[in-house]
């Protein structure tokens, strides 16, 4: 047996998968974020641990399941944080996760020093306080005291598996989303790290992905509940493990879409692609010699779980009835408008700036126009994205959803409609990364023989097809869309300036 921990934006979900690839329980420990003002989003990385304690615990007692019979523990972590750790290997701050925006000097930093193109050619990402890198000049430059007790900076999962093992290492695909790291070479970028002015002695060794790092301790065993000497395997970020638990193994396997706190759209390449208009980014694969193209947005899942909040605080059904109860509900077709932009935006405008804002509100509309409005919202912004991959040659003629959002049969339906294409629902959306972490897992420790598992792991339902005159009246919306944020993009950085 597997146990996989995804280690995500609301909590830890442990897996355990058995050696014919089958999940057999799933358990989740919750831990909270602190927001703040400036675009300050944090979480403190010992609540992660609790989680990953709490997870194991709960998941052998439900299964029933002995400790000796896990043949080894793999992770999937949140991407693009940063994690400072003094020479103890104790947080020396908070951890400031992807969602942080607060670097934006900092990333001016690095334009005036290396400049966008150069850094986007070297890591397959564009310059901006996303990223782990700019948030770590932030700390130095902003918390004098805390940078100075530095000694390691690593990622969520990188933490959690330092905590069972001792090991302090990170995989390529959590690499590729620091902003420090060169997909050329496969090492760390000592140019853009010269260019930020941050030693490359605070990052971790790099190893593949299904590498064994080393064995629970008796420490940590004594906490999880875990043998003291199984195997733990690095495992990768989340974006590529939702890839692989996709069943995206190589090129030809299509593009599927993310719909958790933050969404995306992706697919598998030989190669990282290098938008002209740097609309996109790419991760490196879990899979050696793989790459992941990606158009992420901040707050795709989030955005519709933060609308159904406000409308129904409290009401444990508030998803499943505000979205079915606004299947015969139109917002754009009604002028009505959402820009999702609740934590600045990522692809495609990489502008932390950005504010969400309703558009075109009027006196009859209710709570479904408003939920509809921030679906459409998505959807909108996810074929933005899309359209950079369309553009640079990529045949994308159905795609695959994964992830809590595609829960919803009305959110499936409305991103078919505006994307044109058929959309698949996945029969383990919510377990989708897990998947990625266990198959990862069961490959390091030679439970499973390569990642061609991962297809026969994955299974879709029948595809929701688009509504042809829907998707070309949402093709015109979807310029109104695009119109609408440009127009409110002087006014957005004049708010932060």
């Amino acid at each position: 047996m597997i146990i996989a921990h995804d280690l995500g934006t609301t909590g830890n979900k442990a897996t355990l998968m058995g050696a014919d690839g089958r999940v057999t329980t799933s358990v989740t420990a919750r831990y909270g974020t602190d927001f703040g003002a400036g675009g300050k989003v944090e979480q403190d990385p010992r609540t992660w641990w609790q989680a990953v304690c709490t997870a194991t615990r709960r998941l052998l007692e439900q299964a029933r399941c002995p400790p000796e019979d896990i043949a080894g523990v793999s992770f999937s972590g949140q991407m693009m944080g940063a994690v400072l750790l003094d020479e103890a290997g104790e947080p020396v701050r908070p951890a400031i996760i992807w969602a942080d925006t607060r670097s934006v000097a900092q990333t001016g930093q690095l334009l005036e020093r290396i400049g966008m193109e150069d850094a986007y050619r070297i890591t397959g990402h564009r310059l901006n306080p996303t990223y782990s890198l700019e948030k770590v000049m932030w700390v130095r430059d902003n918390e004098p005291d805390a940078f100075a007790r530095t000694r390691h900076v690593v990622l969520a999962k990188d933490y959690v598996a330092y905590l069972l093992t001792g090991a302090l290492v990170t995989d390529p695909s959590d690499a590729s989303s620091t902003n420090a790291y060169d997909q050329s070479t496969g090492a760390w970028s000592r140019e853009i790290l010269d260019a930020a002015s941050i030693p490359v002695g605070l990052l971790p060794e790099i190893v593949p992905s299904t590498t064994v790092i080393g064995t629970v301790t008796a420490e940590a065993a004594g906490q999880t509940g875990l043998l003291a000497g199984t195997p733990v395997v690095i495992g990768g970020g989340d974006g590529p493990m939702g890839a692989l638990g996709a069943g995206r193994v190589d090129a030809g396997s299509g593009a599927y879409c993310y719909l958790g706190s933050s969404s995306w759209v992706s697919y598998v390449a030989d190669q990282p692609l290098h938008d002209p208009r740097m609309r996109s980014m790419t991760f490196n694969h879990v899979i050696p010699g793989q790459f992941v193209p990606t158009a992420t947005m901040q707050a795709g899942g989030a955005a519709i779980e933060w609308i159904t909040g406000v409308l129904a605080p409290g009401e444990e059904t508030r998803f499943a009835r505000l979205l079915s109860g606004s299947v015969d509900v139109r917002a754009s077709d009604d002028g009505l408008y959402f820009l999702p932009y609740l934590l600045g935006e990522r692809s495609p405008y990489w502008n932390p700036n950005a504010r969400a804002v309703f558009v075109g509100l009027a006196r009859h509309h209710g709570p479904e126009h408003l939920a509809r409005a921030v679906v459409e919202g998505v959807a909108f912004n996810l074929y933005s994205g899309l359209r950079a991959f369309l553009e640079n040659g990529a045949d994308v003629d159905q795609i695959d959803v994964i992830g809590g959002g595609a829960n919803s049969p009305m959110v499936l339906q409305e991103l078919s409609d505006t994307w044109g294409v058929p959309v698949r629902r996945g029969r383990l959306v919510d377990e989708a990364t897990s998947l990625g972490a266990a198959i990862v897992g069961g490959v390091g420790v030679g439970l499973f023989p390569d990642f061609e598992i991962a297809r026969r792991l994955t299974a879709w339902e029948d595809a929701s097809l688009p509504n042809r005159a829907t998707h070309e009246r949402r093709l015109r919306a979807h310029e109104r869309f695009v119109d609408a944020y440009l127009r409110l993009e002087p006014w957005f950085d004049a708010g932060a300036a």
